[in-house]
């Protein structure tokens, strides 16, 4: 490959990887900076969860139909039109005098971020298709969503501290322009299959809405409680909303979501293992941080700082470590050792005094996070291998589409069960320091089990049959060899991608 050719691709992986992060900033830079906006605008407590739960809802139920829309008017045209109203909307949202404000804007956001992000993948996998550049695309994609919340917190504790709460979204603005000044010429141009080959307009209909009113069913848990008539209520109508749209898919012409991608035991094992992983560690991202300010009383910006060396531990292993280990090992045993990292991460949260020391009871959490720079560079190339190249958009919606679903799920249950075992150990006269605490082991030891049954699923369903090619050490030979793949010139260097998905299409 040419060198122009070569810098070309560098800078759209930049451009993808900083969309990546601003959207992932964007989902956890809020949280720290909470208080401030609720003092400044005069948000009710129960107002103020819609600052999280707008965006939520608006990205997590946008993100399958802007992968499939992607794949039919081209990803380049959806990822700029994405990066365009997340910009515009940062504005909004720095600029809000009110609550409703605020929350329209963030809603906005969230529908600029589904646009961009669930195409980054599919532009990706597209651009790298020689397995060793692939894989180091991909850790650096994925850096940015393991390392991003971390970081989020420090810089949202930091912006609020220094300047003002509004900071966290006027920094958007200049990172926004230039990711589309950028991306004009650096992302490959595609036509797309055309609104003809998809245009299942019920089909859009039915998920959007479905994916909606179970995100939003999710989120309101803890206001309503897991048995009230509101949240049963949506969450049928959300199972009769997604149920309607599966048996659309299988009768209609041109299907939103082809149904042979869930065929792949790799697209759907590895969605499901991200869902709960994701739902697990909302525990350790978000639990962490309030356990530091509510019960040690670290202020805004130490507790984003606090949070800093997980942030970096996670970017050094996905950056320098996982895309080689993956090679070597294969994405399906990389990933297992990523979840066992992860497994003593949470069983050490349980553990956690309430007078914690940072250094000795913290410092070795922090370091074990590592294994979410494993688990997650594994998991993204598991669930794009299984999708052949029309569906890459599709995929890489999908893909995000689980991990926003196991976000809220995370949040909504979690939280709820934190903040009902903190007030019955109030009610039994426990100290508040002690009954806190108390409420996120509860959620720790919960989030524990999730991951468990994440490795569970890791360990059967993604376990490939013994005579599909291309993986694990194999994959590893021909990245270590290239020279091998030179002297077989009945496979063509620029099929690889396609080929290496057909195997897990049929695998089933």
């Amino acid at each position: 490959m040419s060198a122009p050719a070569s810098t070309s691709r560098q800078l759209a992986l930049g451009v993808l990887a900083t969309s990546m992060l601003m959207t992932v900033l964007d989902g956890s830079i809020v949280t720290v900076a909470m208080p401030a906006i609720q003092s400044d605008l005069g948000f009710t407590p129960v107002g103020l969860s819609w600052v999280v739960n707008a965006y939520l809802i608006a990205f997590g139920s946008l993100l399958l139909l802007a992968g499939r829309l992607g794949d039919l008017i081209g990803r380049k045209r959806m990822f700029l039109l994405g990066t365009g109203v997340f910009t515009a909307a940062s504005l909004l949202a720095g600029v809000a005098a009110s609550p409703g404000v605020l929350i329209a804007a963030r809603f906005l956001q969230g529908v600029g971020s589904a646009m961009s992000a669930a195409v980054g993948l599919g532009i990706l996998v597209t651009l790298f298709t020689e397995p060793r550049e692939r894989a180091r695309a991909i850790a650096v994609f994925s850096f940015t969503g393991a390392a991003g919340a971390s970081l989020g917190q420090v810089l949202g504790g930091v912006l609020t501290d220094a300047l003002a709460w509004n900071w966290i979204f006027f920094i958007n603005l200049p990172i926004g322009i230039a990711a589309l000044l950028v991306a004009l010429p650096a992302l490959p141009s595609d036509r797309g299959l055309g609104l003809r080959a998809g245009a299942d307009v019920i089909g859009a209909l039915l998920v959007t809405s479905g994916l909606m009113t179970g995100i939003y069913a999710v989120v309101t848990i803890e206001e309503y409680g897991v048995g009230s008539a509101h949240t049963l209520g949506f969450g049928a109508l959300t199972v009769a909303l997604l149920a309607g749209f599966l048996v659309r898919q299988a009768k209609a012409a041109n299907p939103l979501m082809p149904l042979r991608i869930l065929r792949s035991r790799s697209v759907a094992g590895a969605n499901l293992v991200q869902m709960l992983m994701v739902a697990a560690l909302f525990s350790f991202q978000i639990l962490v941080a309030l356990y530091l300010q509510k019960v040690l009383g670290y202020g805004a910006a130490e507790t984003g700082l606090a949070m800093l060396p997980a942030a970096a531990v996670i970017g050094v292993v996905s950056l320098g470590v996982s895309a080689r280990l993956i090679a070597r090992f294969g994405e399906r045993n990389i990933l297992l050792a990523g979840l066992l990292l992860l497994v003593g991460v949470l069983g050490l949260l349980t553990r956690l005094p309430v007078d914690a020391d940072y250094v000795t009871d913290l410092l070795p959490v922090m370091l074990l996070a590592a294994g979410f720079g494993l688990a997650l560079p594994a998991l993204t190339s598991l669930a794009m291998s299984g999708a052949e190249e029309q569906d890459a958009g599709l995929a890489s919606g999908l893909f995000n589409t689980t991990q926003q679903i196991g976000m809220a799920l995370g949040i909504a249950v979690l939280s709820t069960l934190a903040a009902s075992r903190t007030e019955s150990l109030t009610a039994a006269g426990r100290p508040t320091a002690e009954a806190l605490t108390g409420g996120y082991h509860l959620a720790f030891a919960v989030g524990t089990a999730l991951v468990v049954a994440a490795l569970a699923v890791a360990f059967t369903v993604l376990r490939r049959p013994a005579q599909q090619p291309g993986t694990g050490e194999q994959d590893a030979q021909q990245t270590e060899a290239p020279q091998t793949e030179a002297q077989q010139p009945e496979a063509p260097k620029t099929s690889d991608a396609p080929k290496k998905s057909e195997p897990a299409l049929t695998a089933l």
